[in-house]
């Protein structure tokens, strides 16, 4: 379900955790409200921010978590021996889990849940920040869980690609089930509804896409590779002269329907829409257009370096971004994207090389630069004991707004991103797709011209990313240069051009199409993007291990 469907709330109830209001909940037999103590001994559960501690080593934690559940001491170091193999952890038991990257720390995570085996495995969105090869990984190890073990898992997630890997999907909404059954329940109805537009290189994916969205009858439309893929509403053949009027060299073929189309459709002809976060209309405009040449350069890098005592997170890369692009940064987790991208905002001095934003040298003008550039960051890092209407006022005094100026950006920031109902309501308390609104709000208060996203969208629901990622379209057409790292393909598709970074060095560099190319194979002539990442990490690795 969407953010705030209550997904958290039904897996905590079913946990023992939460009391219901009525009703009851029965886990293996037990009631989980009267007997709440027996239910958590013979299940694990992984909540969403698992409490592991990070100025412990993993063995340490493990250790930790063996004594909480009781583990024989001497039955511990065969389930250690068994779970590092297993979640590929033997090499790192002496590192501290505060310097795991994000993908290993959900393993560690997933690992001291499983200390003692449990009959029910409860895992509340695992993969969420996890990059494709780590979700790959901890999907390996579920499907293990299951096919060795007769583990029964009950899951959350915000990938519905992983829906369509489960045996039974629930969908829920406000709190109440839409449908349940198997994937191919729900993709059967939309037989005849999907399509795919094949959009040629002489035309702006992203402009094609906003015309779409935004015509009659069509349900839900989404950049999928070189194509934009279509929901279009029942019983409507769509017509590209209505839908596209006086745009030429486009076209249109019938597609498979996947889950995610339904759970789009789902929400929109049974549900309001608004309430599930919807895509809703772009944020007003707020700038005319930049008057400056659409290629300029407004980042400039040559030889980037950032090192931590002998290590080297980052090394000479060397890239450019031009004004109004929708630039890229992607890797696996620990490949050095978070590095590069805090040294781009100014946030950690470069060991080496030379970096320009907005015409600025950042080694000694870096307060300039971040008065010109908007930045929202991986995690929610607002004031959540303040409201939503106190947060955009501290923000707009930050940047320096006062009097009008200020009262006109705070409504506009209030009506674009619809958060006029939530205004009073305290911020660490909403959705994560309020929370992420409000944030980029807050970001844009100032009117940038440059704006780092890093993760935006990580954990939010896909109805929610849409909505999100029409502003940003609107934003990169009206000149805003906009510099994003992502773990979600899907966004990748909507980027310009791309950076794969690996072990701190660039592994590709181009447009979602180039990079695609590169993993074209005799027998796999139409790669995604996420076979694209895994097949680059993958070759990077093992030229790594044959030269070592």
């Amino acid at each position: 379900g969407p953010d705030g469907a209550g997904k958290t709330t039904l897996m905590r109830t079913t946990a023992g955790l939460l009391v219901p209001d009525a009703g009851a909940v029965t886990v293996l037999g037990l009631d989980a409200t009267h007997d709440s103590l027996a239910v958590q001994s013979a299940l694990g559960y992984m909540p969403q921010r698992f409490g592991l501690y990070e100025d412990l080593t993993v063995q340490e934690n493990l250790d930790l978590y063996a004594r909480l559940q009781g583990v024989p001491k001497g039955e511990r170091a065969a389930r250690y021996e068994e779970l590092t193999r297993m979640t590929g952890l033997e090499p790192f038991t002496t590192r501290l889990a505060g310097h795991l990257s994000g993908g290993m720390k959900q393993k560690l995570g997933l690992a001291c849940t499983l200390i003692r085996p449990p009959r029910l495995l409860l895992l509340d969105e695992p993969t969420v920040g996890v990059d494709p090869l780590s979700r790959r990984e901890l999907w390996s190890i579920v499907y293990r869980l299951v096919r060795e073990q007769g583990m029964s898992v009950l899951l959350s997630t915000a990938y519905l690609d992983e829906a369509e890997r489960c045996d039974e999907v629930i969908l829920i909404h406000e709190g109440e089930v839409l449908g349940r059954g198997p994937p191919q329940r729900f993709t059967t109805p939309l037989a005849g509804r999907t399509y795919a537009v094949s959009v040629p290189e002489s035309l702006k994916k992203r402009t094609v896409h906003e015309r779409l969205a935004d015509a009659p009858d069509v349900v839900d439309a989404v950049i999928q590779g070189e194509h934009i893929r279509l929901v279009m509403a029942a019983h409507i053949t769509p017509d590209l002269q209505r839908l596209l009027p006086g745009v030429r060299g486009v076209s249109i073929e019938p597609i498979a329907p996947r889950f995610e189309d339904s759970f789009i459709a789902t929400l929109r002809d049974g549900a309001d829409a608004e309430g599930a976060g919807a895509v809703a209309a772009p944020a007003p405009a707020d700038a005319p257009p930049d008057a400056g040449a659409e290629h300029d350069t407004v980042i400039e890098v040559r030889g980037l370096q950032r090192r931590f005592g002998d290590f080297y997170a980052v090394r000479n890369l060397t890239f450019e971004v031009r004004r109004g692009e929708v630039f890229g940064l992607l890797g696996a987790n620990g490949a050095g994207k978070s590095t590069t991208f805090r040294m781009l905002c100014g946030l950690l001095p470069p060991s080496g090389g030379e970096l320009r934003v907005a015409g600025a040298d950042l080694r000694t003008a870096a307060a300039d630069v971040r008065a010109r550039i908007g930045y929202m960051s991986q995690k929610f890092s607002l004031y959540g004991n303040l409201s939503v209407r106190e947060n955009l006022e501290f923000f707009a005094g930050a940047y320096g707004l006062g009097g009008r100026r200020r009262r006109e950006r705070i409504a506009w920031a209030l009506s674009g991103f619809d958060l006029a109902p939530v205004r009073e309501a305290v911020s660490g308390e909403l959705p994560l797709g309020f929370k992420q609104r409000l944030s980029l709000a807050c970001a844009l208060m100032h009117e940038p011209r440059i704006l780092f996203l890093d993760e935006p969208t990580s954990g939010i629901d896909p109805v929610a990313r849409r909505g999100f990622w029409r502003r940003i379209n609107v934003l990169a057409e009206r000149g805003v240069t906009v510099l994003v790292t992502t773990h979600s393909m899907e966004e990748a598709e909507y980027c310009d051009r791309l950076m794969l970074i690996a072990a701190g060095e660039i592994l590709a560099l181009g447009t979602p199409r180039e990079i695609k190319a590169r993993a074209r194979t005799p027998g796999h002539t139409h790669p995604s993007m996420e076979d694209a990442f895994i097949a680059l990490i993958e070759e990077h690795e093992r030229e790594r291990g044959a030269a070592a």
